[in-house]
């Protein structure tokens, strides 16, 4: 098989969970409307964050054979840095998690009361960033630098703009504030902790467009790519949970 078939298998590939994720997103946000049934919509999370991992966030790739002995080889670098980076992600989704054990524990079945379509609205836009971040890693891993920049800087706007949904608009219409009671509590919490990952994940894709522009990664040597996009889907999973625990599941808190 050619490299160009190669190339494009994996493009095609990450189109088509692309357009599952946003399938399954729409069916969650039909349950949502019509049965709101936790269970359903607690399966369909699942699910896409099980895409993302697999398809995005390569997994797999911990799993692979390191047959490199010599500890100065990039081939075994890359292989510790990996591990590395995923203890991170670990360990910072623990915090993730106790913020969506407490809004379920504070709220149960209620949630806040907020505008579900701009939840979706935001959410498109973080779904649709994850798939150019994953169009950016495979034209790297390709060779293709043109396809690389763009993916990048795409991604970069549109994670601009998912902060902006949040916090320049979600956050000044909310009918509550940070202290206005248990809602205002879980949602600020959430959405602001979220926020900084974002946040900081764009400051990260600034760092890897400013590198690849100047040249700095190949097809056999692109760790800094790898890292960003494995970091920018980590952000993209946390945020499948924590959309229909804010804006799905159960009746507005009143």
């Amino acid at each position: 098989m050619s490299a160009s078939t190669d190339k494009t298998t994996a493009l095609r590939l990450g189109l088509l969970v692309f357009f599952g994720l946003a399938l399954l997103t729409a069916i969650e946000f039909g349950i949502a409307l019509l049965v709101n049934f936790w269970q359903l919509l607690l399966l369909v999370s699942l699910f896409k964050a099980g895409l993302v991992l697999y398809y995005y966030m390569h997994v797999g790739k911990l799993f692979q054979p390191d047959r490199d002995p010599d500890r100065e080889s990039y081939a075994y670098k890359l292989a510790t840095s990996r591990i590395g980076l995923w203890l991170f992600l670990i360990s910072d989704s623990f915090i993730f998690g106790g913020l969506l054990i407490s809004r379920i524990s504070l709220l149960g079945l209620q949630r806040p009361e907020l505008n579900q379509y701009l939840g979706l609205a935001v959410t498109s836009v973080l779904l649709v960033s994850s798939f150019f971040m994953n169009r950016a890693e495979m034209a790297m891993q390709h060779g293709d630098r043109k396809q690389f920049v763009r993916s990048v800087g795409v991604t970069l706007v549109l994670g601009v703009l998912f902060l902006a949904g949040v916090l320049g608009v979600e956050w000044r219409i909310a009918p509550f504030g940070p202290s206005d009671g248990v809602p205002g509590a879980v949602f600020y919490s959430m959405t602001g902790f979220h926020a900084f990952h974002v946040f900081t994940g764009v400051l990260f894709l600034i760092i890897v467009l400013r590198n690849g522009l100047r040249g700095r990664y190949s097809p056999e040597k692109h760790w800094g790519v790898e890292a960003c996009a494995v970091y920018w889907h980590f952000v993209d999973v946390v945020w499948i949970f924590f959309y229909p625990a804010l804006y799905l599941i159960g009746t507005v808190v009143r």
